[in-house]
């Protein structure tokens, strides 16, 4: 059945198993190290072997032995130390968690089945300035019965959505949690969740059991190296996984993952979890959470100067030289400033504007940005416009979890309201929200179903809510149309014009002597723009000079921005001669003007622009005659 082979000398790294040339090696690490050794589970008899290690085949704390001729697709296992039974932290596959809600007492480690045909897949490396994230949770992204597909809830429902992930323009998918981690929250009696809940449980009968209660976004200690087993359709989890991986990479879309590491976790473990699945699983990005993780080691690391690594800062003078600047951006910041910043200044909270505006065009050399203005923590982008305050009492913990700040305003009802106006003026925030995020020089992410206008109903950490409040709900309503349509739209103008998501931060300076600064800010007065603590409107303009699009210069793009509850004017900066300004979209419409290439009208008197109260527009230039596109430099000479 098995042999032990005192010959064959054990391997201590890798940790875990690995078979090779007949061999299936075992390795780990011992606390007590007397008396420890291997337990092998028998699937067709249901017996235990135990296999002992020895102190020859010891070095420092690990132990190894090797097991020639294992058949490894009859055996489950599990390492003993002494009286303590554990499941192998780097186990490759897990056993006894298939379904959702339901594990064994006890998991088990498997052996990685056959060897998986890539058929020449690899990482995709796209730039940080083409990129456009969205992040999601496998089960909530799916499960809801209005997505209309098979597979609710796994790796294979992300893959059958993946049209719908390209029509909207994603080119990366970052997901929450994949490993496999205990969703079961402490076992007893929980809070009731709804009312309804709460009167379900007067009426039910004695020997009824209560419901469970989940954890649905896994941010605890789990097993790093094993894909979910309840998030596999069929149950070979490591199998569809990166099925999903390849059909992402089919479609030109990255696969970007988020690891939580407690600080229980060893540095060691970490390092070689980052590894192991940029290896084996082929994925594009990791994005880190936790405190003490090994920035320094991750980030030099030179397997990985190809994946793109977030944080939510990196300690730079320890990564790259002075002045060095990297080929790959690969490192990027993930963290609330841009978001609290574009919240406050979009409910017109004094002393904001400056703030925005230097967020706006951050977007250094040396590693990306990452922006967005909610996620999947706080509230969701309709919620952000909804409410003020958070709404948690159906977690079950007296509305004590989740964020109190939220930067948040309700437009002036808490919650749903049927009230016209403020209906219209909540969907005019969020896109006045999403304008900021996708013009912003940074690489927009928005979470899903917020394109869809989607409600958790003012709860601002639905981590436990596993049904219709933590899951994407795919049937439209008239506003969730609106804002899917302006989504749509923003990312379109994003991708077809460099010059709205420049490979450099722009340096607000004629540094080419084109005439024109390629970034400047104006006001009532062209080139005068009021930044002082109680302004809250600005007009942006970015100079298409500095960028090429299909090999001629970029447009020129004026912005309006007016947070202000007072209408303001804007002047208009002269364009080079032959050109003129055309208003492309304007987030104080209720019909849904979708941004073409054809702008919607040419403005008159080409001077001045009056813009109501919290309201963005977006102009483009265009030119007059018949000149071709590459001519646009010497008009502009000729115009200074």
């Amino acid at each position: 059945m098995y042999k032990t082979d005192d010959r064959q000398a054990g391997k201590p790294y890798p940790l875990g198993v690995t078979t090779e040339c007949g061999y299936t090696y075992f390795s780990a690490v011992m606390k007590e190290g007397r008396d420890c050794g291997i337990i092998l589970y028998d699937k067709k008899n249901g017996r235990e072997h135990r296999v002992p290690f020895s102190e020859k085949h010891k070095y420092g704390s690990i132990f190894s032995l090797a097991i020639r001729d294992l058949d490894v697709s009859r055996f489950s296992y599990n390492f003993y130390d002494g009286n303590r039974i554990f499941t192998d932290p780097y186990a490759r596959v897990i056993h006894g968690h298939s379904k959702w809600g339901k594990r064994d007492r006890l998991l088990k480690g498997g052996f990685p089945g056959e060897i998986y045909e890539w058929a020449g897949d690899k990482p995709l490396k796209t730039p940080y300035e083409r990129s456009i994230l969205y992040c999601l949770n496998v089960r909530a992204f799916t499960k809801h019965r209005s997505s209309g597909i098979p597979h609710k809830g796994t790796f294979l429902g992300i893959v059958e959505k993946i049209p719908y992930l390209k029509e909207l323009g994603i080119t990366a998918v970052e997901l929450m949690p994949v490993y496999e981690f205990d969703e079961l929250e402490a076992e007893g009696e929980q809070l009731p969740a709804t009312m309804e809940e709460a009167r379900s449980r007067l009426s039910r009968l004695p020997e009824e059991k209560p419901a469970e209660r989940y954890n649905c976004w896994g941010y605890k200690e789990g097993y790093y190296f094993a894909p979910k087993p309840a998030f596999s359709a069929a149950g070979d989890a490591v199998r569809e996984f990166k099925d999903l991986v390849k059909a992402l990479h089919e479609n030109r879309i990255e696969i970007i993952l988020q690891f939580y590491f407690p600080n229980t976790v060893a540095q060691g473990l970490i390092l070689d979890a980052v590894k192991y699945w940029v290896l084996e699983y082929h994925i594009d990005g990791i994005h880190l959470k936790g405190e003490r993780i090994p920035l320094q080691a991750i980030a030099t690391e030179p397997l990985l100067t190809d994946t793109k690594l977030f944080y939510h800062d990196f300690p730079w003078e320890h990564i790259y030289r002075e002045e060095e600047t990297p080929k790959y951006r690969h490192l990027a910041v993930y963290r609330d400033d841009y978001m609290y910043c574009a919240r406050r200044f979009l409910k017109g909270d004094e002393g904001m504007l400056a703030s925005f505006l230097e967020l706006q065009r951050r977007n250094p050399a040396c590693y990306g940005v990452i922006n967005y203005v909610t996620n999947y923590y706080g509230f969701s982008l309709m919620d952000m416009v909804s409410y003020e305050k958070k709404h948690n009492a159906a977690n079950g913990e007296e509305n004590q979890d989740g964020l109190d700040y939220n930067a948040t305003w309700n437009c002036g009802a808490e919650g749903s309201s049927r009230r016209k106006n403020i209906r219209l003026l909540r969907l005019q925030q969020m896109k006045n929200a999403l304008t900021m995020l996708f013009l912003s020089q940074g690489t927009p992410l928005i979470y899903s179903g917020d394109e869809l206008a989607n409600t958790r109903y003012g709860n601002n950490n639905p981590y436990c809510q596993d049904n219709e409040a933590g899951w994407v709900k795919w049937n439209m309503t008239s506003m969730g149309k609106s804002v899917y349509h302006y989504v749509k739209s923003l990312i379109r103008l994003k991708k077809s014009h460099p010059i709205l998501r420049h490979q450099e931060e722009l340096k607000i300076l004629d540094h080419i002597a084109c005439g024109y600064p390629d970034l400047s800010y104006h006001g009532a007065e062209a080139w005068r723009p009021d930044l002082n603590g109680y302004s809250r409107f600005a007009g942006v303009m970015y100079c298409g000079c500095y960028a090429i699009r299909k090999e001629a210069e970029d447009n020129f793009f004026y912005i309006a921005y007016n947070m202000h509850w007072l209408p303001h004017t804007f002047a208009l900066p002269k364009l080079p001669k032959g050109m003129k300004w055309h208003l492309m979209a304007d987030t104080g419409t209720s019909d849904e003007i979708v941004m073409k290439e054809e702008p919607v009208k040419t403005l008159e008197g080409q001077q001045s622009v009056e813009l109501e109260a919290r309201r963005i527009q977006i102009y483009i230039s265009k030119q007059d005659g018949d000149a071709e596109p590459d001519q646009r430099r010497n008009y502009i000479k000729s115009t200074f």
